[in-house]
């Protein structure tokens, strides 16, 4: 099915912005669907709450001889049907973007530091059960406060949002990347030991000092980042150690000079 995948959205798109039952003997030739492959294809509107949520699609992937064609009456019949399984859809879509939005930093679209902690204690436990390191980074801006000083506090929220941008891209899909709060970060890195975390955490920095903030504000505001680093079990038991460990590593840079990385050590 992976040819029909982008005509399949074109559908949907044509059948939620039209509210109307979609028929086809042959996508190829039907100007709605530009440069489709042969198909037949029958699509009906899911309406939830006065608005059209999505499509029900059903695909032939051969042409048929002519449209297909459903009586009025029917029609009326399959609309009353998918009422239901619409509304349940619509609130299952609903109940989603609530659950987002209440584990996602409003700034910088990373995750909060309420899910941060949740993960992280999460991860802890399956790390101490598994015998697999887990690693954190905690890292802050250095000289964030001359941004808003110098340029306004909106140009200091438009440079989190860059650089919540550039810690992002550095992570791997498996990673989870959060803002703290202000403008401290913090990247959980499952499955990864003390070496690898400190490899994420100089390419973060590398990253952060190479970076041009605000260029489209006609600036090139210049920022670099103290991180540090902590690995369980190597120097914590648990989410809290972790997270204190890493924090007060990163603390030892910003005392030393800033813009570099500290590896957490354990304390007896």
């Amino acid at each position: 099915m992976q040819p029909f995948g982008e005509p399949l959205l074109k559908i949907c798109r044509w059948i939620t912005r039209h509210n109307e039952e979609f028929m086809s003997a042959n996508l190829q030739t039907d100007e709605r669907v530009p440069d489709a492959p042969e198909a037949s294809v029958v699509g009906f509107p899911l309406r939830a709450r006065a608005r059209t949520i999505g499509a029900l699609i059903a695909l032939d992937p051969a042409a048929s001889s002519e449209a297909p064609h459903i009586p009025a009456e029917l029609q009326s019949w399959l609309r009353a049907v998918l009422e239901l399984p619409a509304l349940a859809l619509d609130t299952s879509m609903q109940l989603q973007r609530v659950e987002a939005l209440s584990v996602t930093d409003d700034l910088t679209s990373l995750y909060n530091s309420r899910y941060l902690n949740q993960v992280l204690r999460r991860e802890s436990k399956r790390a101490s059960r598994s015998g697999r390191p887990l690693s954190l980074l905690f890292l802050d801006l250095d000289g964030f406060k001359s941004v808003n000083d110098r340029h306004g506090h909106l140009c200091g929220s438009r440079a989190l949002v860059e650089a919540a941008s550039v810690i992002r891209r550095c992570a791997r899909e498996t990673d989870v990347v959060a803002r703290f709060g202000g403008d401290e970060f913090a990247v959980i890195l499952p499955d990864t030991g003390s070496d690898g975390a400190v490899a994420v955490a100089d390419r973060v920095r590398e990253r952060i000092a190479a970076h041009p903030f605000l260029e489209v504000d006609g600036l090139n505001v210049r920022l670099t980042a103290s991180v540090g680093v902590a690995t369980l079990p190597d120097v914590a038991a648990s989410a809290e150690e972790l997270l204190k460990a890493a924090d007060t590593a990163m603390y030892r840079v910003k005392e030393s000079g800033k813009n570099g990385v500290s590896i957490a050590v354990a304390i007896d």
